[in-house]
């Protein structure tokens, strides 16, 4: 459950799926009687759809808000230098600065420029926020489960 959590800001772990596996291994664990069916079902939906939100937002939004390849390029490496030298707010200061350096090698002018790198900072905070909110509310219930045990 903790390192799905963590899987929401580190890009390479994919947070809410994880989280949701820890909700079927406390399930095995019980004998199927940790969660019911409907719940399972439901959490594994809100699982997929997050998952492939989290595709579509820090690439939708930054194009809605005229970023070019170049800052979209420029943010995916800004995200990882700044998750490497400046933890754990480095993949967001990363991201915004790679796409300004980005866009600024490829486009000259500033407001078009400052308005695409707020577009990939926007797309990429709201990812980050939509998987957080999804595996810390998949983590209540693990925790809830594991401390009361299974139902009756």
């Amino acid at each position: 459950m903790l390192v799905g959590i963590a899987g929401c800001v580190v890009p390479v772990l994919p947070g809410p799926p994880i989280s949701y596996a820890s909700l079927i291994v406390l399930s095995l664990a019980y004998k199927w009687k940790a969660f019911s069916a409907d719940f399972l079902i439901v959490m594994g939906i809100v699982t997929a759809a997050v998952t492939v939100l989290d595709f579509i937002l820090p690439v939708y939004l930054p194009k809605r808000y005229g970023a070019s390849r170049y800052g979209i390029w420029g943010s995916i490496a800004g995200m990882i230098a700044g998750m490497i030298f400046f933890p754990p707010f480095g993949l967001i200061i990363g991201t915004f600065a790679g796409a300004m350096l980005g866009e600024l090698a490829f486009n000259k002018d500033k407001r078009v420029t400052l308005k695409a790198a707020l577009g990939v900072l926007v797309g990429t905070v709201a990812a980050i926020m939509l998987k957080v909110t999804a595996s810390g509310v998949i983590g209540f219930y693990f925790f809830r489960a594991a401390i009361r045990g299974p139902l009756q």
